[in-house]
């Protein structure tokens, strides 16, 4: 059975069942381990819809995240 999604304010679809971002679930399935609290995803060129591996990185935290976004 699927898992129902909804949009969170800030746009990124979410797991109805536990409000865990789409995007956050699936940068685990990529690296193969839970994130940790102060780990962020970085979407990549496709958007922040788009929650392939492929457009998917995980940054060490906020400030590596910015720097990261501001150099795309």
């Amino acid at each position: 059975m699927k898992t129902l999604e909804f949009m969170d304010n800030n746009g990124y679809r979410c797991f109805a069942d536990s409000c865990k971002q789409v995007s956050r679930w699936a940068a685990e399935q990529k690296i193969g381990r839970p994130l940790k609290d102060d780990e962020v995803v970085h979407h990549g060129f496709k958007g922040k819809l788009c929650n392939h591996p492929d457009n998917l990185w995980v940054c060490k935290n906020q400030s590596k995240h910015m720097r990261t976004k501001h150099r795309r």
